[in-house]
């Protein structure tokens, strides 16, 4: 099921930055079909994300000491470079290979290489955090605490201990549990930590690919994505930046189903509403801040103006996608209706006593040592990043006011937006949270993205200008029109850049995970290192060799 976003649905741009939208070369025909190439993406793209976890579990490091955390991190990092390094040499050599025949399909299979190597990065890390120690990060404790007892109730067949939690991480984990781990969720809550953050990457490249081409994708896509990785709960995370291009994808094919055949427009109707389902028995609550931005952009490409007919086969589309959804998750979207309304949030986190219209950083529910915050910013408190956002913001509408993705991308961060501000002005009378500084990922993403797409709608317009060369001024050589060098040159240098790119914010994100005792989520794993094992040992890197049932609890006086 792919959709392009630039006027016919046979039209895929698999170039880089630069790439004009064209169809699939012979190159990737001689392959298979379209659904066969995206396949091998995604296996690529899986495969490529146990690498590094895999290469990880050889290291021998004592993950308290934080010379051993910099030198595993050093260590991954050199082998994400390397191989990463290996899938650009091969674009490379496609380029002068053959005439360069096999360009495009290289180019695929190393932009799905390099997204679940990026999140393989972040699950190496998690290897190394939780190295010599079974249990999972923080234990028993907190929500890992709990997530871990729920699976085991539902694992055999008892209720949950709450209705309202997404039932779908906990049969995933308490499945798993009975296959893998002897029915332990909790030794298996570890495996599926690591597992989920080695996900993350596949799943929001393979995602974008309903959309953009191979480099487009990783750029535009993934990239922006990387602000949100977690290996603690990494499923909520990875239903968001998977959620925001299926939505669009849906907005984008039901712009076009007045003019589609009955069979493929019901095909496609139930496809989206069935993956919907599943995302929302996964992590609910992107949905609440999202639907009206979605329902916006739904109505404003409502094939009204396709005739009747055209009008008809647009409501079989939403239907479709409804009753797939229904069949899926109806029973808890009846569940989240009723026993949703009375579920009361009384826990008041840091992020609840700042500013709410700043949401650029979440520094979670453990910020550590705060002094200002929001930090001052140089533009009446707003700093630069803020700025280059909202402007990006604007600049994506006035590009492309005219594509769905743009639109329903903006009219997603608004409705955030607007939830988040009608939770929050009712905290004081309620004494309620109901979660809403939860939007800020979803703000930080549909920012990103909207700056994200400016680039892509700037480069878009480049390439037609390249491919209409003026009459009098010839290009060189290996050029391309108006002076801009050829597209095999813009997709490998997008992709050295992404790399570096990649490379760095997946560092940066695994190292937050590794363990220390202060009030941050370093003391997650810190704690899993200093519980009793369920055989009365201490794990091998407990400090002083001693442990306890609960885990070292002390770092609580750090935020008293």
């Amino acid at each position: 099921m792919t959709v392009s976003t630039e006027g016919t649905a046979t039209v895929l741009p698999p170039g880089g930055p630069a790439a004009p939208a064209r169809p699939i070369p012979a190159a990737g025909r001689g392959v298979g079909s379209r659904g066969t190439l995206l396949l091998l993406e995604a296996a690529v793209a899986f495969a490529a994300a146990l690498v590094l976890p895999l290469l990880a579990r050889g290291f021998n490091f004592n993950p308290l000491d934080r010379i051993a955390q910099v030198s595993g991190l050093a260590a991954i990092q050199l082998r994400f470079a390397l191989i990463g390094l290996l899938l650009i040499g091969a674009v490379a050599l496609a380029v002068r290979l053959r005439g360069g025949r096999h360009f495009d399909l290289a180019t695929r299979f190393a932009s799905a290489g390099l997204a679940g190597l990026a999140s393989g990065f972040v699950a190496a890390g998690a290897v190394v955090a939780l190295h010599g120690t079974p249990w999972p990060m923080f234990g028993l404790n907190g929500d890992s605490g709990r997530i871990v007892e729920w699976a085991h109730a539902v694992a055999n067949g008892r209720p949950s201990g709450s209705p309202v939690y997404p039932p779908a991480p906990l049969h995933t984990l308490g499945y798993y549990a009975e296959w893998f781990r002897g029915g332990n969720t909790a030794y298996a809550f570890k495996d599926l930590q690591i597992l989920g953050a080695a996900a993350f990457g596949p799943l929001v490249y393979l995602s974008w690919r309903l959309l953009l081409g191979p480099v487009r994708a990783l750029a535009f896509g993934v990239a922006p994505a990387f602000a949100l990785i977690d290996a603690y709960k990494p499923y909520s995370q990875s239903v968001l930046v998977v959620l925001v291009p299926v939505l669009v994808a849906m907005v984008v094919s039901l712009s076009r189903s007045g003019t589609q055949g009955w069979r493929p427009l019901l095909l496609k109707g139930a496809g989206f509403g069935a993956l919907l389902g599943v995302l929302f028995l996964t992590y609910s609550g992107w949905f609440l801040w999202s639907a009206a931005g979605v329902l916006f952009a739904a109505l404003l490409y409502f094939p009204w103006r396709d005739g009747r007919l055209g009008r008809i086969k647009g409501a079989a589309f939403l239907g479709a996608s409804m009753a797939a959804f229904l069949v899926v998750a109806g029973r808890y979207l009846m569940v989240m209706l009723t026993e949703g309304q009375t579920t009361k949030d009384y826990n008041f986190r840091f992020d609840n006593f700042t500013d709410p219209a700043y949401y650029l950083m979440w520094r979670t529910d453990m910020p550590g040592k705060v002094g200002e915050w929001p930090l001052p910013g140089e533009y009446g408190g707003v700093g630069l990043f803020a700025l280059v956002t909202f402007a990006g913001l604007g600049a994506a509408i006035w590009l492309g006011i005219a594509k769905p993705m743009v639109v329903t991308i903006a009219a997603m961060f608004i409705s955030a937006w607007v939830m988040r501000m009608y939770i929050a002005s009712h905290m004081y009378e309620t004494q309620t949270v109901q979660l809403y500084t939860r939007t800020n990922n979803q703000l930080l993403y549909c920012g990103l993205l909207l700056c994200a797409l400016v680039v892509h709608l700037v480069s878009q317009r480049m390439a037609a200008r390249r491919a209409q060369p003026t009459a009098d001024a010839e290009p060189a050589a290996g050029a391309g029109g108006s002076g801009f060098p050829g597209r095999e040159g813009a997709v490998i240098g997008a992709m050295c850049a992404l790399l570096l790119l990649l490379g760095t914010v997946s560092s940066s994100m695994a190292d937050r995970y590794m363990p220390a005792k202060e009030n941050t989520y370093r003391i997650l794993p810190w704690v899993s290192h200093t519980i009793t094992e369920q055989d009365g040992s201490c794990p091998k890197y407990a400090p002083g060799g001693t442990c306890s049932k609960d885990g070292d609890q002390s770092w609580l006086s750090f935020i008293r």
